[in-house]
């Protein structure tokens, strides 16, 4: 499960693994703009966020990282919003793993400068989506859990064989060299 916190807009993917083959089995936004207080958006994330660990019991939670912006207040909120997404999963015993944007972006696109249309459009045509959404907070949090799943070490159907280890990793503790790692591996999918 992927999760692109916001206070406004929350992203949220699901997506199935099975073998090589990536499945995005829900993606969408909730929308917390209606409600009049910070209180009541934090309970519209734990809810919603619950009922989704709920339905689609995902093994796992990965999250972007918020990043450091100017205005404190804004990043006290969406921190407070990432962490209700947490302790959605946390209650529910889900491991989670954060990424920052950058290598969110880098992972999807092979540009960790890339804009939330370039995500979409790459993740459109790595996944096969038929349409791009109104709001690009889903196709952002449909890009958090594929870079979980690429950065877990198994590859997509779309690859060739890879002898990497299936255990997860955490964005913390990765090596610096897994992106070049990740090409090698995956020649098919640079685009020049």
């Amino acid at each position: 499960m992927g999760i692109d916190p916001g206070t406004s807009i929350m992203g949220y993917a699901v997506i199935m693994i099975k073998g090589k083959n990536i499945s995005v089995m829900q993606y969408g936004v909730i929308h917390l703009k209606k409600y009049a207080s910070h209180e009541l958006k934090l309970k519209k994330i734990f809810d919603r966020v619950l009922s989704l660990i709920e339905e689609y019991l995902p093994d796992e939670m990965a999250l972007e990282a918020p990043f450091f912006g100017k205005n404190v207040q804004s990043m006290l909120k969406l921190g407070r919003a990432q962490g209700i997404a947490m302790a959605a999963a946390l209650s529910r015993e889900i491991p989670i793993t954060e990424y920052a944007p950058r290598k969110i972006k880098k992972a999807i696109t092979g540009n960790g400068a890339a804009s939330k249309e370039q995500i979409a459009r790459s993740l459109q045509q790595q996944l096969g989506l038929n349409d791009i959404p109104e709001h690009l907070d889903a196709t952002d949090a449909l890009g958090v859990a594929l870079c979980h799943h690429y950065n877990s070490g198994v590859l997509p159907s779309i690859t060739t064989s890879s002898k990497k280890s299936s255990k997860p990793t955490n964005s913390k503790t990765s090596k610096s060299n897994s992106w070049d790692d990740f090409i090698q591996s995956n020649p098919n999918r640079i685009k020049k």
